[in-house]
């Protein structure tokens, strides 16, 4: 099956695309981008895999769901296009990344700066119907996406991941822990958050100390 995905990560993928799970995904997908309205765009369902080559990759960060209201979702997780309000997930990671590091809090929410640096943005469902969170859950997206950390765990080495809240936290039996640095906290949603669970995790200053110790250019936050 052809899948419009950047060449290194279909090289890595393309047996994945071949399997009767994502062969029905796939039938499900475009029935449900013909029938309703889903985001992100189509155009952009692999676009963390096409920012991020598989070979760039050194941080990986892990969300659940696209954001499922209108022109938010640009494919990346946590990522908002241009001009659109940050939701408070993303207010609240940037808020620590000003704690963190003293880097003031961007005008965009659009994380694509990040990808392009080597940050994958994955979620953990690639697409969602309008308005309905977890409409697009169980449908065959988490084997592929599993499959994605699977594969950047085993070829890869010293990388960060980056597992927020519990949903996220379940992925780190997908990681071989000796080979890359898995850092936990509790999610950036308000609800979390404002219970102590994200502020001070430091995650950005650790990432970049990691990174610093295995000879690879840190991220600019």
């Amino acid at each position: 099956m052809q899948v419009k995905i950047e060449e290194s990560w279909n090289a890595k993928l393309m047996l994945e695309f071949e399997k009767p799970y994502f062969k029905d995904l796939v039938a499900f997908v475009k029935s449900e981008y013909q029938s309703k309205t889903c985001y992100p765009p189509g155009t952009h369902i692999f676009a963390t895999f096409d920012s991020a080559p598989f070979e760039k990759v050194k941080v990986v960060i892990l969300g659940q769901d696209p954001y499922h209201g209108p022109g938010q979702a640009n494919g990346l997780c946590f990522s908002v296009n241009d001009g659109v309000l940050k939701p408070p997930s993303l207010q609240n990671i940037f808020r620590e990344i000003q704690q963190d590091l003293g880097i003031p809090i961007p005008e965009s929410g659009n994380l694509e700066r990040w990808a392009v640096q080597g940050v994958f943005l994955l979620n953990a469902t690639l697409t969602v119907r309008a308005h309905q969170a977890g409409s697009h859950q169980n449908k065959g997206w988490e084997v592929f996406t599993d499959t994605v950390i699977e594969t950047i765990s085993k070829e890869k080495e010293g990388v960060v991941f980056l597992l927020w809240g519990g949903f996220a936290k379940k992925k780190a039996k997908l990681i071989d822990e000796k080979k890359h640095l898995i850092l936990t906290s509790g999610h950036p949603s308000p609800l979390s958050a404002n219970r102590g669970f994200w502020f001070g995790n430091k995650h950005f200053s650790k990432a970049n100390e990691y990174l610093k110790e295995k000879s690879k250019n840190e991220i600019n936050w």
